[in-house]
């Protein structure tokens, strides 16, 4: 028994430095760390699993002009993306004109420093939470829409971040890259594994033999064991171990920027969405008064030709503009149920809730900073560059891991087994009929070496090379895309810009001629041709108006997403009267019966 306790002496001092080591593991230094080989600790991965990573703060801080060409450099103090990575390279190409400076760091998210996203609903829109995952309407009632639910901007914004599925789903990505990561940290641990054959073990049989001398032996067999085996094994040098741990690293890191670029596509889609679905209410209420106008075109023109002073081609000509303005109300109120109905989708709202907008169709504000700055800012903002140099850093990585293949792997082992019996056995116990019991111990150190593969791993790493060197070329086909994204949306919203004060006038003098030619019209001195031509002139005119003020506030939304920017100087809100004006819009628009295909495309269907 002395010899016994000897044993588990040596193996506790065996496992103290292996516990030493493991500790140290958790913070590896390496002698030589280049683009694929970053220092990673546990801390990296966290054990607990983070919340959704919220948006970045789009807000420009200060602009500063410096050298000779005053070259414009936008400080972003918020630090969307702290710049705190261990640097790879940083070369600054120096000229008589411009300074460019290269990105070549591994960039990092930093999760405290960025705004976060909306995690509850707000209050009054508790009772639309988003349905189950799993949930499927089984019958008509709960699908029929029982409720119209009047909504601003900032309502569909709150829903869009708490409700929308696409966003859990990129959340539920960072998750995963997050639990990657911590596997792939564990191999700085080693491995321990406990293994029980016999727990216990009954035997029991019997041996017959028959000798030369004709003499029968007849021998049993009863015994139980209870055996186990310890054993530990640590890597002391695993060439793949550390590229592999920052692959996920960056992986997680990319996951990352993959929800706050998600994050801020689907405000952008929120805000498109109801932009567009005020514009679809704002071409209802046009469609309703041009219908109006032309019932009011229509009976005066049958009150002439009843008194003779009109005849029967007028009465058609009225008939006609207002069959075309009952045709662009309905093509209206089907944009208005689709854009309806599309915004809810995105909203994920109940099956039975409609979203309506709850604000009129109005400029939103105007854009403050300058081409250039808008460009330097969007350089400094995209997170899209971010995860290209995070793909070449990947493919880095890789490509050392897969050298890693031809190179020694060196580990340390220790094992321990015991194994207690009791019965009788004469085939293995050389004294039958008593208890007893064995151990062993085994500590060592085995390599493992693949000397030759024929270049396998030698063409894989030159592979996951050219890989970066691709992603190197997608970084500067997205960084030119960036900028033309920036200057089409710029471009986008002067031109909407100036449409809308040329719209406006074009509206004024249409609606003023309009006025004319049916004090014309009624004064005997014109035909009705001449109030029809004008009052489709002011629906077009209105029309155009109306989009005009909704592509501009689409164009200042995805100035907001490409730059980071939220310069925007708010309009000044008009005074409206608290009672609505009478006039024309109590001619009332009387709904008109759907008549099938069929009968209609047939001639006197009407």
């Amino acid at each position: 028994m002395s010899q016994f306790h000897l044993r588990i002496a040596l193996l506790g001092l065996l496992g103290a430095p292996m516990v030493a080591l493991a500790a140290e593991a958790q913070e590896p230094s390496a002698p030589a760390v280049t683009a694929s080989q970053p220092v990673v600790s546990q801390a990296d991965a966290g054990l607990p699993m983070p919340p959704p990573l919220p948006l970045a703060p789009e807000t420009l801080r200060s602009v500063t002009t410096t050298g000779p060409a005053e070259v414009v450099d936008l400080q972003l103090q918020d630090a969307t993306r702290p710049r705190q990575p261990v640097p790879v390279t940083e070369v600054t190409e120096r000229t008589t004109t411009t300074t460019t400076k290269q990105r070549g760091y591994r960039p990092r998210l930093n999760p405290t420093l960025v705004t976060p996203a909306a995690t509850k609903l707000a209050p009054g829109l508790e009772n639309l939470p988003a349905p189950a995952s799993l949930a499927l309407p089984v019958s008509t009632d709960q699908v029929r829409i029982m409720e119209l639910r009047p909504l601003g901007l900032v309502d569909v914004e709150n829903l869009a971040e708490v409700n929308n599925p696409n966003l859990k789903a990129i959340a539920s990505q960072v998750d995963q890259a997050q639990s990657n990561l911590r596997a792939q940290i564990s191999q700085w641990y080693p491995n321990l594994n406990l293994e029980a054959s016999s727990l216990p073990t009954f035997t029991t049989g019997q041996a017959r033999s028959k000798n030369n001398a004709g003499v029968t032996t007849v021998s049993g067999t009863d015994r139980w064991d209870l055996g186990a085996a310890i054993t530990a094994q640590w890597s002391l040098i695993n060439p793949q171990r550390v590229p592999t741990i920052a692959a996920a690293r960056d992986q997680f890191e990319k996951a990352k920027y993959q929800y706050v670029i998600s994050l801020r596509d689907l405000r952008l889609q929120a805000a498109t969405a109801y932009f567009d679905l005020q514009q679809a209410d704002d071409q209802v209420r046009i469609g309703q008064e041009s219908v109006r106008a032309s019932i009011v075109s229509l009976r005066d023109a049958k009150a002439r030709f009843q008194a003779g002073v009109a005849t029967k081609l007028e009465v058609l000509e009225a008939e006609t503009q207002l069959s075309r303005d009952q045709q662009l109300l309905t093509t209206s109120l089907a944009e208005q149920a689709i854009a309806r109905r599309s915004l809810a989708a995105l909203l994920d709202l109940p099956q039975n809730v409609t979203p309506t907008a709850k604000d009129p169709s109005r400029v939103v504000g105007v854009w403050q900073p300058s081409l250039q700055e808008s460009i330097i800012a969007a350089y400094t903002f995209r997170e899209e560059l971010d995860q290209a140099l995070l793909d070449i850093s990947i493919a880095n990585s890789q490509a050392n891991a897969a050298l890693g293949e031809v190179q020694p792997f060196l580990n340390i082992f220790a094992g321990f087994s015991g194994n207690v019996f009791d019965g009788q056995d004469p085939v293995i116990v050389a004294q039958p009929g008593i208890d007893g019991t064995n151990y062993d111990t085994a500590l060592g150190v085995n390599l493992s070496w693949r000397i030759f593969d024929g270049g396998a791993a030698a063409a894989q790493s030159r592979q996951n090379k050219q890989l970066a060197q691709e992603n190197s070329f997608r970084f500067a086909q997205r960084r030119d895309g960036i900028r033309q994204e920036v200057e089409t949306s710029f471009y986008e919203l002067e031109k909407n810009n100036r449409n809308i004060v040329t719209t406006s006038r074009e509206v004024i003098s249409a609606r003023e001629s309009l006025r004319l030619a049916r004090l014309r019209f009624q004064a005997g001195v014109t035909t009705q041709r001449e109030v029809v031509d004008n009052q489709r002139d002011l629906t077009q005119a209105e029309v155009r108006y109306s989009n005009s003020i909704t592509d501009y506030n689409k164009r200042l939304a995805e100035l907001r997403r490409r730059t980071g920017l939220d310069q925007v100087a708010g309009c000044t809100p008009l005074a409206l009267p608290a009672v609505k004006p009478a006039g024309a819009s109590d001619v009332p628009v009387e709904p008109t019966p759907l008549i099938p295909a069929c009968q209609a495309a047939s001639q006197g269907a009407i």
